[in-house]
């Protein structure tokens, strides 16, 4: 009996969810007329808001990168006089190569570098930043219509809020505005699109870009050389005073004592001598190993050579009308049928 009445309770739910989708099924075929008149308001609204928006102008440069050559290898003698001052002029800058130039060019540091950046608009300096802002849709209702960044206004006196707005650009920008790709693996040449709604904005952001990178990359690549080599450049004048010093000692101490027949009168000359034998062997180690360390500097430094300049005209990018109409269409109608279904299964549950 228990199962029985189980299974009648189960086929009268499974009966009445039938029912109640028929009718709501039945209610949508018969309203027709409804969602015609939705999905055409949809495509107007979606017509008019393709017609307001401001086209968009894509820049774009391409640029062929030479890392650079390794710091490891043939520099035996210069990593030698390295290691006695705490320093290593060897090892592999892997970490730096390949692809890592991309999240360079996207990175915090050097969009924001190229944000705060001055440039001329309409005859008068003004911040990068500042003029995107002022000519992107929208600018007040996000608040940062009353905060503005000045031609060089130091980044440390920025208050909380204004931190808050050049973050948020910069990570619009990552986001939506910049596309990097190295479009061939097997080769080194790289891509960069900048998109705005200003042509002249678009192409001087992508210029200050790639001068950035290059520059903050060079300085990556090429540190620990640098490092050395002016350590090095340091050190050697500091050592041919010493030796200078030693041999014009020695020459004074000779002058002094014009008898040299005593030993007594020999110690001093020959400590000066063997000072200066020492400083001498320094001396041209340490400079041999200035010039190693000056080509491995010079190695280390990469090429970044721009193939396709960033240049008018601009690839210019329209909303289509046609296309956001009936996506604004298809939307209207399934968000209307999803409301109709919701409202018709309440109503029809309730009466049950």
């Amino acid at each position: 009996m228990v199962h029985e009445e189980v299974s009648d309770i189960r086929s009268s739910a499974e009966n009445s969810e039938q029912v109640i989708i028929k009718k709501i099924l039945h209610n949508v075929i018969r309203n027709w007329w409804i969602f015609l008149i939705v999905g055409l308001v949809g495509a107007i609204i979606g017509y008019l808001y393709a017609s307001k928006q401001k086209p968009l102008y894509e820049s774009y440069l391409s640029f062929a990168l030479d890392e650079g050559g390794s710091e490891t290898g043939g520099g035996s003698a210069a990593m030698g006089i390295a290691a006695q001052l705490g320093i290593s002029i060897g090892g592999s800058q892997d970490i730096f190569a390949g692809d890592n130039i991309l999240v360079i060019m996207q990175s915090r540091r050097v969009i924001e570098s190229v944000l705060l950046s001055v440039d001329t608009f309409e005859n008068k300096p003004i911040t990068l930043i500042e003029y995107y802002l002022e000519n992107t849709p929208g600018r007040n209702k996000d608040g940062a219509g009353n905060i503005h960044f000045f031609p060089g206004e130091p980044k440390a006196n920025f208050s909380y809020a204004k931190d808050s707005v050049l973050y948020d650009t910069y990570l619009g920008f990552k986001n939506t505005r910049i596309t990097a790709r190295r479009p061939d693996k097997r080769l080194n040449i790289y891509e960069l699109m900048v998109d705005s709604y200003s042509e002249k904005f678009s192409k001087d952001f992508t210029d200050r870009l790639i001068e950035e990178t290059n520059r903050f990359y060079t300085e990556i690549r090429t540190k620990k050389a640098k490092g050395t080599l002016d350590l090095l450049e340091e050190r050697v004048p500091d050592i041919k005073k010493k030796l200078d010093a030693s041999i014009s000692g020695k020459a004074a101490i000779q002058d002094a004592n014009l008898n040299t027949t005593f030993e007594n009168a020999q110690v001093p000359i020959m400590l000066k001598e063997s000072n200066a034998q020492v400083y001498g062997a320094a001396y041209a180690e340490m400079f041999k190993n200035m010039e190693v360390a000056r080509f491995q500097y010079l190695r280390s430094i990469p090429l970044m050579q721009v193939i396709d300049e960033s240049n008018y005209p601009m690839k210019k990018v329209i909303v289509g009308k046609l296309r956001t109409a009936i996506i604004f269409s298809i939307i209207a109608t399934f968000v209307f049928l999803l409301l109709f279904i919701s409202l018709h299964i309440f109503r029809y549950k309730g009466n049950l």
